[in-house]
């Protein structure tokens, strides 16, 4: 537990020290946000859809997550290129506890993006239904960030290019993110984006969200928990694997 306790403290010490690093990730989601919202939200509400920042702000605080969370990766690549990830495998802490520690500790930075961005979308207009829900919605947002962390771990122990990194993840992430429903109903989505839609994770995490800030859900939050809870050990899994056979 103490090498769990050290990494994670370590990769919140290495997010306070570069602020530039809060302010560039915050700025991606909040255009969207501003620029989306104000945009489309009298056309959205001319369909019969409402407000549509009350639609878009959990797709959003979801999208600013998985950004910071996958992105967290880089850190495997940097440290193996600077030799720190070495001098920390050789110790007798097993890779298991220093890969959880590195995910909770990339999580919790996440964490802190999206909850940083809630704030924000609450000052734009965004209006939670219940906020006594709130725990439940700062959950769901945690098994965002962790799975997402998770997987970026994963794939940063594969790839040992530094310029590789960041193509394979906007490869990944975009896909994820605009196929999600974080942007339109997944009700009115053609089929082909549907079926899509069922085999992305965050179509779940995103559809939580949405029915704990406004009561909407396409799923079931049943349905959003249980897929959550199985992305969870899956990726788990995977980043164990591929964590144990990393190479310095």
């Amino acid at each position: 537990m103490g090498v769990v306790y050290v990494m994670w403290l370590r990769q919140l010490i290495r997010y306070w020290r570069t602020r530039s690093r809060i302010i560039g990730s915050l700025a991606q989601p909040v255009l969207f946000l501003v620029a989306l919202g104000f945009g489309l939200g009298p056309i959205y509400s001319q369909a019969g859809g409402g407000n549509y920042i009350q639609f878009l702000a959990p797709g959003i605080i979801g999208m600013s997550i998985l950004f910071t969370a996958m992105f967290s990766g880089m850190e495997v690549i940097w440290d193996r290129q600077l030799g720190f990830l070495k001098e920390t495998l050789v110790s007798p802490s097993s890779r298991f506890s220093i890969f959880i520690g590195r995910t909770l500790g990339g999580a919790t930075v996440a964490l802190i993006q999206g909850i940083i961005l809630l704030i924000i979308t609450i000052i734009i207009g965004f209006r939670p239904t219940n906020l006594i829900f709130l725990p439940f919605a700062l959950l769901f947002m945690f098994f965002i960030a962790y799975i997402f962390t998770a997987l970026g771990t994963a794939l940063a122990s594969k790839v040992e290019d530094m310029q590789a990194f960041p193509l394979i993840m906007n490869f990944i992430i975009m896909p994820v993110f605009f196929l999600s429903g974080a942007l339109f109903p997944l009700e009115s989505a053609p089929v082909g984006i549907k079926t899509v839609a069922l085999f992305d994770p965050l179509s779940y995490q995103i559809d939580a969200l949405r029915e704990i800030f406004t009561n909407v859900s396409h799923f079931g939050l049943v349905i959003d928990f249980g897929v959550t809870f199985i992305c969870i050990i899956l990726v788990t899994m995977l980043g164990i694997y591929l964590f144990d056979r990393i190479e310095v």
